[in-house]
């Protein structure tokens, strides 16, 4: 399966616990902590709701590792967009960027934890970038690790994430032959992708990566959910007027972190500068040797930075 972001997980694995939610249309696969003690957490105060959103392919897990280093600061939960990890398809086949924002949208109402430090990479970027337009009501502050917004013309390493959403090429790729490649090679090719430095990872990131690559081509749903998915992303870049989504940038108001990684093959750093022309209150956070993926391959880094964002940085 070609994909932008099939669903990579870090050493942590799993994440400890996950619950389903339902909502209108749908329902959701949603994870939180595992539940054991926080450090620096105590009795003078409650940690703010935080919500944490993942890319095309991706799932809950891409964010175990900076949750963890977060817990004393948030009250985290990642949730698994429909069609996506642990989520079933939304009832009505509706995977458009407007679509995934209605689904985090209905967990935020169902479950009254809004409003929350929202967090997204990539397509989720874009999710939660038009969702914090729409219902600031429902947003502390954004997070946002290369963010999809539009980029045109894209680089041309995310050409093939782009052509998922052609009409019948999908179907045409499905039926070539795969000359005898095995699942490991298609998980490490998205490995390099995704990562800044794929040579790297550790060998128990690697046999994650495969499981899980392996567990998503057996759901029958699973290609069907990327295309539909890129194909909302390709539609939302070409929107205009007040659901352009640069346009809906220039309405969030809250504190903004961008973080962009100089070897992403996906999203360029060029968008970065007018990522801070267009957020009202936004800071920046470079990664020079990381990938599309700096949550999971810079969890340190990003989770200093969100400290900072949201004044924590003394805890």
């Amino acid at each position: 399966m070609s994909s932008a972001e099939q669903q990579v997980r870090t050493s942590a694995g799993e994440p400890a616990q996950f619950r389903t939610v339902e909502i209108p249309g749908a329902v959701l696969a949603v994870s939180g902590p595992d539940g054991g003690p926080v450090d620096g957490a105590d009795g003078a105060g409650v940690r703010e709701p935080a919500l944490f959103v993942h890319g095309l392919g991706g799932s809950a897990g891409n964010w175990t590792a900076l949750m963890d280093r977060l817990r004393d600061v948030v009250d985290g939960e990642a949730v698994d967009l429909p069609g996506f990890g642990r989520s079933a398809p939304p009832a009505d086949g509706n995977l458009s960027v407007n679509g995934h924002v209605r689904a985090v949208i209905g967990y935020l109402e169902a479950t009254g934890r809004g409003p929350v430090h929202l967090f997204g990479n990539s397509l989720g970027g874009a999710v939660c970038v038009r969702l914090a337009a729409l219902r600031p009501d429902l947003v502390r502050s954004l997070t946002l690790i290369s963010p999809a917004l539009p980029e045109l013309p894209p680089q041309r390493t995310a050409w093939p994430t782009a052509l998922l959403a052609v009409p019948g090429l999908p179907a045409l790729l499905r039926r070539m032959p795969s000359n005898g490649r095995s699942v490991e090679d298609a998980t490490d090719g998205l490995l390099r992708l995704v990562y800044g430095d794929p040579e790297a990872l550790a060998p128990a990131v690697r046999a994650e990566a495969v499981a899980e690559y392996r567990r998503r081509t057996e759901l029958p749903y699973a290609m069907p959910a990327l295309i539909g998915s890129a194909r909302g992303i390709v539609s939302a870049y070409t929107e205009r007027g007040d659901q352009a989504l640069w346009r809906q940038a220039e309405r969030v108001r809250v504190p903004v972190l961008l973080v962009y990684g100089l070897r992403d093959k996906l999203v360029s750093y060029r968008s970065a500068r007018r990522a801070c022309a267009a957020f009202a209150d936004a800071r920046l956070l470079v990664l020079p040797d990381s990938g599309h993926v700096s949550m999971m391959e810079y969890p340190d880094r990003v989770a200093r930075a969100v400290r900072e964002l949201l004044g924590a940085d003394a805890r």
